[in-house]
């Protein structure tokens, strides 16, 4: 059973990050501000549900959290400061936005970049223990799936409707087959050899 918060008293945020180990896309990260005594049923980490399970809870953490906002770092930026930075830079971008300013702040994950002067608590698989943290990674997940699905209308080589853009088989094939696009990340190791990739537009 996932717990509600971590500090009773105060008011937390959850925050995590979706597409930190994707070649291509923006990483996507979601900050949730739920209120006390917070219940919802099949809440847990997304990685644990299905697309229809997360599609349907959705709707439910954004009418019933007290707060929510969704953060986006994008690929040029992903190659400029690497993406734990940019994972960090999501975040930091997800509760720039939130409507209420949170006390505290659970991360999911073993590292954090401080956030203003607001403490935190890095949980590692905190998607899996705190209801907060399996919120935003449904936020965080759903909004960047939406994302890479729009992204495949205009590249449909690469299988994104399907992979998200993960390095699956898939995908490998269509960088080969057809280069790379402005939406992959350079500074990640795209095929498997030192073949050179064309910029496929």
């Amino acid at each position: 059973m996932l717990l509600s918060h971590l500090n009773k008293d105060l008011i937390e945020a959850g925050c995590d990050e979706a597409g930190r180990g994707c070649l291509a896309g923006a990483v996507f990260a979601a900050a949730v501000i739920l209120p006390k005594g917070f219940i919802c049923e099949g809440l847990n980490d997304s990685k644990q549900l299905s697309e229809k399970q997360r599609e349907a809870l959705r709707p439910i953490i954004e009418r019933e959290a007290l707060a929510w906002a969704i953060g986006t770092v994008s690929p040029e930026e992903i190659d400029k400061i690497n993406i734990l930075n940019a994972s960090f830079l999501a975040m930091h971008r997800a509760i720039d936005q939130l409507t209420i300013l949170p006390e505290h702040l659970l991360i999911d994950g073993n590292r954090f970049k401080k956030y203003r002067n607001i403490p935190h608590t890095t949980v590692i698989k905190g998607d899996g223990k705190y209801l907060s943290i399996a919120a935003a990674s449904i936020l965080a997940k759903t909004y960047r799936d939406e994302y890479m699905v729009e992204l495949h209308q205009k590249h449909p080589f690469y299988g994104w409707n399907k992979n998200k853009g993960y390095p699956t088989k898939i995908h490998r094939k269509g960088i080969k087959d057809f280069g790379r696009t402005p939406y992959h990340r350079l500074s990640f190791t795209l095929l498997q050899d030192t073949q050179q990739l064309s910029l496929n537009f």
